[in-house]
């Protein structure tokens, strides 16, 4: 079977939109009279609305997915995370997450296609007709998701909007999160009932990634109303806004009685998954490899190629190997968070830690999913003699140092290289395209998804919990008696965000919950999502990101490179020009104290009303209930916690 290059058809299909409040009209100059009577008409509409599943490319530069959790304590970019920075996000005063262009192509499709099918006026393979409906239905709930996680409450679209005024005001009402999650769950049901348990090609969606996301959604809800419960954040909650809205008068909900739909939603969804697909054996090959076909473990996965007539790639192969940049690296923070290979914390006696003071001493002995996902020295880089200037007997190596200064997007921010993804193929070098195939979903999560709704549910870990957590460790290679790793796990020596929720430690079983969600999913773009469902950035107070040892032994990699490559001088911060922090303030690199005029310079400092982002002012003009009014305040529109309708004004508290 012909592999689908989902990139590529994305051109298929162009959605234009007509009406600026909403956007109408979806298909522009195609006939709804001859097009979606076919199953390639539907199979081809469907293809091109994959664009919004995660991607490395096509055609990008940088690490791709790989780089998506930079500003975290995950990872670190050249660049801090405004977000953290007092005074630095703003209320837009167009654009923003509040967007239907999306949302009205999936609809427009759905509300088409689904009495054409039940009415029999859709040629081809019945099958394959119900399975398109249902890859929309998918992307439907996905886009919705999205909208979830960035704006909380959010009006729900299952039909075209009028052109007129009072239409626009009706359809832009604002639904309470828990109906929007619900709404949701219910897109994935409907979508599980209609696709194939096998794609009819490869490359596309099938039965039990609806499952799969399914869980992840519930999770996320169930964890945040549980963790965001008494805030403005949560519907009905104190402050929360919608309680302004007079269409929302008679909505009442039983907070308690969410979580536990949610979380249970979550962990059945996620048993379907985890039951019916293993673990991939091979760990690194679902990252470095051109092909996942028969991988047991993806569920989906997005394919490059370059040749003729097929052209589509991204440059992550390119960034690991010339450098082990690519403007990102991992914090201090992620890699002690790595157990050592017998299950023990780094700090708990006899774990048979060594240090952290050179490379070897760091990944010595500790959790193979480190020297997975992080450059080491001694990594091959490429197997290609054309690296002169790295050259041991032909070939680059990861001898020199990282690049901690220079250009950014060559840069590695914190000592820490992301390795995720790399292969030493010679064919992806540097200035060449990279084929590497992009994980958009796995199994993996199922297990993890599972876990954590368990033991949220319940404080105790069932016995599929158990086989699911084992599962994982012993596919890392890490010891399996988790209980011993919980023992000796002491939450004042972690230093974890995920270790805090409202403010407040949690348990140590949770917490090494959290702990394996982290490891596995290393810059695999979870972690942001995470943390604000946690709410485990209420503690994150003048924060200061932090790499690797550079100045108990590192700093002599820059004095002395091996293979002919020119000292680098290291200025401290404090002397002209400086380029680096200073051993005075901390030996472990700071990437934001290199120079006083960086913007994380005084650390990462969190306001909770950022948890949710603002509605742009326009949003409000557009929807107030006298057409033209300034009167921002009879928009049907409320505007989330903490932030105004006034264009380019503060969250409260910033």
């Amino acid at each position: 079977m012909k592999t689908i290059y989902i990139s590529v058809l994305l051109a298929l299909l162009s959605f234009s939109s007509c009406n600026k409040f909403l956007d109408r009209e979806p298909l522009g100059e195609i006939s709804t009279n001859t097009y979606l009577r076919t199953d390639n008409d539907l199979a081809a509409y469907a293809i091109g609305l994959y664009n919004i599943l995660p991607s490395h490319g096509p055609g990008s530069y940088g690490l791709g997915i790989f780089a998506v959790d930079n500003g975290t304590d995950n990872q670190a970019a050249t660049s801090p995370n405004t977000l953290f920075i007092p005074g630095q996000t703003r209320v837009p005063n167009t654009g923003g997450d509040w967007d239907f262009s999306s949302i009205r192509s999936v609809n427009y499709f759905i509300n088409t296609v689904e009495p054409r099918m039940e009415n029999s006026q859709i040629s081809g393979n019945q099958s394959h007709v119900k399975h398109y409906l249902g890859e929309v239905y998918f992307l439907r709930a996905f886009i919705y998701f999205n909208k979830l996680v960035s704006l909380g409450d959010f009006p729900i679209l299952t039909q075209e909007v009028g052109q007129d005024y009072a239409s626009v005001l009706e359809f832009s009402k604002r639904r309470p999160r828990n109906e929007v999650a619900r709404f949701i769950l219910a897109d994935l049901d409907r979508a599980f009932s209609l696709m194939l348990p096998v794609a009819p090609a490869q490359n596309r969606l099938s039965r039990n990634v609806a499952a799969l996301f399914k869980s992840r959604v519930a999770l996320f809800e169930g964890t945040w109303e549980k963790y965001h419960k008494g805030t403005s954040r949560v519907p009905r909650g104190p402050g929360w806004p919608g309680a302004g809205a007079p269409y929302l008068n008679d909505f009442q909900i039983n907070i308690d009685q969410e979580i536990n739909f949610f979380l249970t939603q979550a962990k059945e969804a996620a048993k379907v998954v985890a039951e019916s697909h293993s673990l991939a054996a091979n760990y690194p090959a679902m990252f470095n490899s051109n092909t996942l076909n028969g991988n047991p473990e993806v569920l989906l996965w997005r394919g490059y190629n370059v040749s003729t007539d097929v052209s589509v790639f991204h440059y992550v192969v390119g960034y690991i190997q010339r450098n082990g940049g690519g403007n990102s690296g991992f914090t201090k923070s992620m890699i002690e968070a790595h157990l050592m290979a017998n299950g023990l914390p780094i700090y708990a006696a006899n774990s048979g830690y060594q240090g952290d003071n050179t490379y070897e001493h760091v990944f010595q002995g500790r959790d193979p999913r480190l020297g997975y996902n992080v450059l080491k020295t001694g990594d091959l880089l490429a197997d290609d003699p054309s690296f002169n200037e790295w050259a041991v007997n032909g070939k680059g190596y990861f001898y020199r140092p990282p690049i901690v200064i220079g250009q950014q997007e060559n840069r590695s921010t914190t000592g820490y290289s992301v390795k995720k993804g790399h292969t030493a193929d010679a064919a992806q070098a540097p200035t060449k395209p990279s084929t590497i195939a992009s994980v958009v979903f796995r199994a993996a999560e199922a297990y993890l998804n599972y876990i954590e709704a368990d033991y949220e549910l319940t404080g105790l870990l069932d016995q599929s919990s158990i086989k699911y957590w084992k599962a994982l460790r012993t596919r890392s290679g890490l010891n399996t008696d988790i209980d011993n790793t919980i023992q000796h796990t002491d939450l004042s020596k972690e230093s974890d965000w995920a270790k805090f929720s409202a403010g407040n430690l949690i348990s140590p079983t949770l917490y090494n919950i959290r702990r394996e969600r982290r490891i596995e999913f290393a810059a695999e773009a979870f972690r942001w999502n995470d943390l604000k469902r946690w709410r485990a950035l209420d503690q994150v107070v003048d924060y200061h990101i932090e790499g690797f040892n550079l100045w108990d032994e590192n700093y002599k990699l820059y004095t002395n490179p091996s293979h002919g490559i020119a000292p680098i001088a290291l200025i401290e911060n404090g002397a002209t020009n400086s380029n680096v922090s200073s051993r005075l303030e901390s030996k472990y690199i700071r990437p934001y104290r290199a120079n006083s005029g960086n913007l994380a310079y005084k650390g990462y400092s969190w306001n909770q009303h950022k948890y949710l982002n603002p509605i742009a002012t326009t949003h409000f003009r557009l929807t107030t209930i006298q057409i033209g009014s300034r009167d921002y305040s009879t928009s049907v529109i409320y505007q989330n916690p903490g932030w105004t309708t006034v264009a380019n004004s503060l969250a409260d508290g910033d």
